[in-house]
């Protein structure tokens, strides 16, 4: 019997790479579109507008009027702004649409460490607060609103945000408003992020927020391990996202997929969907390699993670969300994760807390289910899970198929499974599932209910992310 299910399981993932394959043309990447033209019919350099690479020279008027001048061109084809070899420092500039901003080989933009060249804006709409302080918060070092088609990419250029002095301020209680990420897009579509390392940030590194068909690919994100809050890539109530071939080393989770906070993000209801994360690789010794939430309360659905490497780290998979949250996460399929060296391969948390102000509603409870966990492997791992759903409130439907994990340290006293108000399936899991809300088998009775491991569900992934001519191919 136990082969009959076995050999189920091989077609079911052989149909579901096979549609996979065939609607990309036999590749898994993200895909660009003539609609972000990296080709443009424009180009000015940086230093005709009187900037000085010298890392010491303030560039900001530089930055500013060069893309007032560009702004021109965004009706004939758009226009790049190219910045070669050198130190430029700077404050926070605007994009403008049909751009693409290109950092040539050995050039670095540089953060003003003067939180004056950092304004002052209004937080989002979703949040009703700075993220860390309650009012207004600082604004990126590369900031944009109601933009398309915005390309920012290069010759592995680097934009280095300087952010030590940054957390030192907030370690030390000085900050007036939430600190500034690197690179912020909102209501903005056709964005590509490419070919570039990002260094030191304030806080978030990138944050695309109520932004649609954006791709984040051939990155590295480095910040110290104690760096605060230093989160990779943060897809906030945002559709089409697909992040590729990074590699994430900083003080936080490396990518965080967000949707608004408690009542706020209720209100606003813009959810994040069709997130796409492949061939993910970095190490995180605060946080998790991938997290859903803790801000999710606009709704997370229609995520698949595919290929992370996590090493030395606290935590693999992570889903974080509270009473007072609402909103939902569903149907996430996560799919081949290796594992070394992390504390905990697993993480749900339902009482994570962290409130906007103290109008949240208590018993505004988030849905959570659906959630398939795939070829999962790893060694010298403390806990293989610790999920913990909300009373009364059960997460459900959470299935793990093909789960391998070594412990580090075997502890006949505690089990490497710790489990509350959470339910679901499981088959071919070592150490086994000691909780009995997850024991009982997928196959044959329950491959629909895991997201990803029913033929509804292959079609889904194979073709749900599709729709969109820009960005995704699946």
């Amino acid at each position: 019997m136990k082969r009959s299910f076995l050999l189920l399981y091989v077609l079911l993932v052989q149909a579901f790479y096979g549609a996979w394959s065939s609607s990309v043309g036999g590749s898994l990447h993200c895909e660009y579109s003539n609609l972000a033209n990296l080709h443009r019919p424009h180009s000015v350099s940086i230093t005709e507008f009187g900037a000085v690479g010298d890392g010491v020279t303030l560039n900001t008027k530089a930055f500013q009027n060069a893309l007032f001048y560009l702004n021109s061109f965004s009706d004939k084809g758009g226009a790049k702004l190219f910045v070669p070899a050198g130190q430029w420092l700077t404050g926070s500039f605007d994009l403008i649409s049909h751009l693409t901003l290109w950092l040539d080989k050995g050039a670095t933009i540089l953060g003003s460490t003067s939180s004056e060249d950092w304004p002052v804006v209004d937080p989002l709409p979703s949040y009703g607060r700075g993220r860390e302080l309650p009012g207004q918060r600082h604004r990126s070092l590369i900031y944009g609103q109601n933009l398309t088609d915005v390309v920012i990419t290069g010759e592995n250029g680097t934009i280095d945000g300087q952010g030590s002095v940054w957390w030192d301020w907030f370690r030390n209680g000085e900050l007036n408003y939430t600190r500034p990420h690197l690179v912020e897009l909102m209501n903005s579509t056709g964005l590509i992020i490419s070919n570039l390392t990002f260094l030191n940030s304030p806080f978030w590194n990138i944050h695309p927020v109520y932004c649609r068909d954006v791709v984040v690919k051939n990155l590295t994100i480095l910040a110290p391990l104690e760096s605060p809050n230093t989160d990779g890539v943060d897809p906030d109530s945002s559709t089409n996202v697909c992040i590729e071939d990074c590699y994430i080393v900083t003080g936080d989770d490396l990518v965080s997929i967000k949707s608004g906070w408690d009542e706020y993000g209720i209100s606003y209801a813009r959810p994040s969907s069709k997130i796409k994360i492949i061939r993910l690789t970095g190490q995180t010794t605060s946080s998790s390699g991938v997290s859903i939430g803790s801000e999710m309360s606009g709704g997370v659905s229609e995520v698949y993670i595919k290929d992370l490497h996590l090493f030395n780290s606290s935590t693999g998979i992570r889903i974080k969300t509270s009473p007072g949250r609402g909103g939902y996460v569903r149907n996430v399929h996560i799919l081949n994760v290796k594992l070394d060296n992390v504390k905990k391969a697993i993480r749900f948390t339902g009482k994570y807390g962290e409130h906007p102000d103290e109008d949240f509603d208590p018993k505004a409870l988030p849905v959570i289910e659906k959630i398939t966990f795939e070829n999962v492997h790893g060694g010298g791992i403390g806990v293989a899970g610790l999920l913990e759903g909300i009373e009364g409130d059960e997460f459900k439907n959470i299935c793990f198929i093909n789960v391998t994990l070594t412990l580090k340290k075997k502890n006949s006293k505690k089990s490497p499974w710790e489990c509350s108000n959470v339910r679901g399936y499981s088959q071919w899991v070592s150490p086994e599932i000691t909780c009995d809300s997850l024991k009982e088998s997928i196959f044959p009775e329950h491959q629909s209910d895991c997201f990803g491991l029913s033929e509804n569900n292959h079609l889904e992934i194979s073709s749900g992310l599709g729709r969109s001519p820009w960005l995704l191919s699946w």
